[in-house]
């Protein structure tokens, strides 16, 4: 959105600094991406009298003009045909700078001496005429500075304006928001030479007539409210300087001055107006109704359009003449021989008006400001102002007052809000006055109702809706700067966190902390080689025409691309959604964790004298392990051929962890990875144990185990045996010897009560009550040395 700063400062009759706008702007939510000087590279140019033109004596097409420049009278060699004795036009004297960087001198041109010159409008950067000199209607003296008489110096902001806030498309939106924190009110400025307002409207609940012109709405969704103002004996030609000046400010290009002046309303008030001619509507009938089948329409850029019933259409009485809230048609377009014009100012609803552009592959100025939403209610006071710009610079005169029809009339939003809530989430004390007032710069109506304050929004703030959107004005126009940055007393939520959130965050913790890093790769693969993929309807491309079965495949693409980077050592892991067919054709996504590990355990450092040894197997089961105890569904991991399964207590298989296949380069380490189905299971409560105040026994137990027996059966019989006294056992070590029936496990045992010290003669008994119970039930004896 193009801004320009004299415009504001009009609105606000107040000057304005442009940095100090564009920081002020910002800091309500506004940002300022760019501010561009306008046209203050004229202030070299002057206001000079021609007082004698003469025939060039070597040249047919060129003339001899004495210039009066106040202080002194030069002669300039001129090529334009427009210039007469006694008029006045800038003039750039010797050593002025143009725009574009021209700096002149005298020079001869076919023999005589040129000092200085007289300048067009592209010359000036006002215009795209070159052929003529500009001709300046004033009656400041000769020598005046040309932006006295042309005030045409400016400075262009570039606002980066959020889909949810329509109102700051329009200059006296902006200027509201600066008015509100600069403490002046906002007024709109009477035009130069302007004419009264219009006629105040006409409502209308049915079909309606202005000046010979009946209005209906067929189509009320579509279209809830349509103001038409009927001007007669208006003058179709270019618009006066000043109007120029104001659309060339914010970027548009001047066309005439019934264009130009819908045009000025739509950068001032966020109001796209539209003007036909009045003698090509057909039958006198304006009809808003929908579009139908095989009806075509020519809008203004010359281009043939089909419709579609989902498009509103503005027809005459024998068919579409105009894309509503999008572009006007080519068949009631204003020419240099209108005469009479019809004004259009409509409410059209923003999604119907999204999906015709979207269609039509049309973006306009007034669809991109119906799109987000205009105001309702200011309409006919727009439709006033319009008539009033348009006789100023068009001439013609309003015979009836314009028709508003309104079907169904909708009352203004109301909102309560609470200030003790606006306290509340503010974490700071607003008094009732401060939020009154805040909420009444900005257009708000504010009234106390049973100790709340009755909110009544203006019909240009379609986004706020609730009670929180007032609070958020509040801040917002109190300023989030004045607002304490320490951390205040606050009560937590007492609602828990998403189960499922919370065991992402739980495996992320555990798997960080072994050094791996997360990764994010596409859910999206090639469909090929993917035994019933799931394909997607309009692919990227063919390597991503299907949604992913396993995470591994995508980890494994992120391998090789470190490799081909020369990174040996990586460690990766994601948790992501996984998708298969069911066999009744429904679509299941599966929440997943994968993870992939080569390379060196450790990163090298300056410490290590040798080179860190690189994964094996027996790591990427630890990992595993822990990770299936963590995240997997409920079951064991057993030993498979190639790698090692999570079998769930049901019988599925709930993950697997293995060597992957992979071309690597030679410098490369094997890649093993793991993946398994994620479970969101209730956790056992945290139980706090105190720490021991009385000493604990220790003893070593060394046990032959036979083949076959694991010590996981071992540890559950001692426990068993070993209560209540045993307090924890675990195996320290493990012994092989041909002479040994199986294999040597040595076991620590520790003893402990909380009440008293435990002695030898208690301890030993039960050592020997285990060791029975082992041989008796398992066959374990104890190891002699």
């Amino acid at each position: 959105m193009n801004v320009s700063l004299n415009w504001l400062s009009a609105l606000l009759g107040h000057p304005l600094d442009a940095q100090d706008v564009a920081h002020r702007l910002a800091m309500l939510g506004a940002g300022v991406e760019a501010v561009e000087p306008l046209h203050q590279d004229l202030g070299d140019v002057i206001v000079g009298l021609v007082e004698r033109v003469a025939p060039h004596p070597n040249a047919d097409r060129l003339s001899l003009c004495l210039v009066n420049t106040g202080a002194a009278q030069v002669e300039v060699v001129c090529g334009a045909s427009n210039v007469k004795a006694g008029g006045k036009y800038p003039y750039a004297p010797e050593g002025a700078t143009l725009p574009g960087g021209l700096k002149l001198s005298a020079r001869k041109i076919r023999g005589v001496l040129s000092h200085g010159m007289l300048c067009s409008a592209r010359e000036l950067g006002l215009g795209t005429d070159y052929e003529g000199i500009l001709e300046l209607a004033t009656d400041a003296a000769p020598g005046v500075p040309l932006l006295d008489v042309l005030p045409v110096a400016d400075t262009r902001l570039v606002l980066e304006i959020t889909a949810n806030r329509p109102d700051l498309l329009g200059h006296k939106g902006v200027a509201r928001e600066l008015g509100a924190v600069y403490g002046v009110p906002v007024k709109l400025p009477d035009f130069p030479g302007s004419a009264s307002l219009g006629l105040a409207p006409r409502r209308a609940e049915r079909p309606g007539t202005v000046g010979g012109v009946e209005v209906t709405i067929e189509d009320v969704e579509g279209c809830p409210r349509y103001l038409a103002a009927v001007v007669r004996g208006v003058r179709v030609g270019p618009s006066p300087a000043w109007l120029e000046a104001r659309l060339r400010s914010v970027g548009a290009r001047p066309i005439n001055n019934v264009v130009d002046a819908t045009n000025y309303l739509l950068y001032e008030l966020n109001q796209p107006l539209h003007a036909f001619d009045l003698a090509q509507l057909r039958g006198g009938r304006i009809i808003v109704r929908r579009a139908r089948p095989g009806e075509r329409v020519t809008t203004l850029d010359g281009e043939a359009r089909s419709l579609t019933a989902e498009m509103t259409m503005i027809c005459d009485a024998e068919g579409p003449t105009a894309v509503a809230g999008v572009m006007g048609g080519r068949e009631s377009e204003v020419s240099h021989r209108t005469t009479d014009v019809l004004l259009e100012c409509a409410y059209f609803d923003p999604r119907r008006i999204r999906g015709t552009r979207k269609a039509l592959r049309m973006d306009t100025e007034a669809s991109y400001r119906f799109e987000r939403g205009t105001d309702l209610h200011a309409m006919p006071d727009v439709v006033r102002r319009a008539v009033a710009l348009l006789r100023t610079v068009a001439g013609g005169e309003e015979r009836d007052p314009p028709v508003d029809v309104y079907p169904a009339p909708v009352r203004p939003r109301v909102v309560f809000v609470r200030p003790e809530r606006v306290d509340h989430l503010l974490g700071v004390s607003v008094p009732r006055d401060e939020i009154e007032r805040h909420l009444t710069s900005v257009g708000f109506a504010v009234a106390p109702k049973d100790g709340r304050l009755h909110v009544q929004v203006p019909g240009w703030r379609p986004d706020v809706t609730r009670e929180v959107d007032l609070i958020e004005e509040v801040a917002r126009l109190k300023g989030y700067d004045a607002f304490p940055v320490e951390l205040r007393p606050y009560r937590p939520s007492t609602v828990p966190d998403d189960p499922v959130e919370a065991l992402k965050a739980r495996l992320r913790r555990v798997l960080t902390g072994m050094g791996l890093h997360e990764a994010r790769t596409l859910p999206l693969m090639p469909a090929h080689g993917q035994a019933a993929a799931v394909t997607v309807a309009n692919p990227l491309s063919q390597d991503h025409s299907a949604l992913r079965a396993s995470l591994l495949p995508g980890l494994l693409r992120a391998v090789e691309q470190n490799w081909s980077v020369r990174q040996r050592e990586i460690r990766l892991f994601e948790i992501g959604a996984a998708f298969q067919r069911a066999t009744d054709g429904k679509l299941l996504e599966q929440l997943r964790l994968a993870a992939v590990v080569t390379g060196a355990r450790v990163p090298p450092h300056w410490s290590n004298r040798f080179r860190p040894p690189d994964y094996e197997v027996w790591d990427l089961k630890a990992m595993f392990a822990e990770a299936a105890r963590l995240a997997g569904p409920p079951g064991e991991v057993a030993e498979t051929d190639g790698g090692w399964l999570l079998r769930g207590r049901d019988g599925r298989q709930g993950g697997w962890a293995g060597a992957l296949q992979a071309e690597g380069p030679k410098w490369s380490a094997p890649v093993y990875g793991f993946e398994l189905e994620v479970r969101v299971a209730e956790r056992p409560a945290v139980r706090f144990v105190g720490l021991p105040t009385t000493p604990s026994l220790e003893r070593d137990l060394a046990l032959v185990l036979p083949d076959g027996l694991s010590a996981r059966e071992v540890e559950a019989v001692l426990r068993e045996a070993g209560a209540p006294l045993l307090e924890r056992a675990w195996p320290f070590d493990q012994f092989r010897h041909p002479e040994l029936a199986g294999r040597s496990v040595a076991w620590r045992l520790v003893f402990r009560v909380a009440d008293r010290t435990l002695r030898d003669d208690e301890v030993d008994p039960v050592v020997e009550r285990m060791v029975k119970i082992l041989k008796e039930r398992l066959g374990v004896a104890r190891r002699e040395a």
